[in-house]
């Protein structure tokens, strides 16, 4: 079973994150929200609503869980939040230096040019994420969904079920992004 890692800072665009758990789980996939705080409390999204996590960066940390897949969801603060915290930069690293795949959707790209994997890659954000940190060894894209190699990048909350849909594709197959999205009855 393919495992993902979705992180949850304070302040995360609750569509993004929300659409992305549920649509994976659809899929079959083990997916795992994971706080940054160390106390296991409810995170506090952009516009209020509140997510407990299944677990905390620590732990996940002191387990050393390889995941298939790790995902971030954008907003603000939450991509800033994603962004100061070296942990998730590290496993950002870790996960990309070890060929496994890593995702962002939003302002959360921008996280993944700060842990320096962007360089050479295509990629896509809300429009003036990326654009504002003159990453010149970095093709920006406008389109909704960008996959480049074992990067995929995302728009934002309008984008977000055709980036889990791509994500659901990238792990499982076109075969099983077609049984979930026919069970959404997503008008064409």
């Amino acid at each position: 079973m393919k495992k993902v890692l979705v992180l949850l800072a304070e302040g995360f665009e609750e569509l993004e994150a929300v659409t992305v758990i549920d649509l994976l789980r659809r899929a079959g996939f083990e997916v795992i929200a994971c706080g940054l705080g160390d106390d296991g409390a409810p995170v506090r999204a952009s516009r209020g609503v509140v997510l407990v996590p299944d677990t905390v960066l620590a732990a996940v940390e002191e387990k050393g869980k390889e995941f298939d897949l790790v995902v971030l969801p954008g907003g603000q603060p939450g991509s800033d939040n994603l962004r100061a915290d070296g942990r998730v930069l590290d496993l950002l690293r870790k996960q990309h230096g070890e060929g496994r795949m890593v995702a962002a959707i939003c302002a959360a790209p921008m996280v993944l040019a700060a842990a320096g994997i962007l360089d050479g890659e295509r990629a896509t954000s809300y429009p003036g994420c990326l654009e504002s940190m003159n990453l010149a060894a970095t093709e920006l894209s406008s389109d909704p969904v960008v996959v480049s190699g074992r990067i995929v990048t995302s728009r934002g909350p309008g984008t977000a079920m055709d980036f889990a849909l791509a994500l659901i594709e990238l792990l499982g197959g076109k075969e099983l992004r077609g049984k979930v999205e026919g069970g959404l009855q997503r008008c064409a």
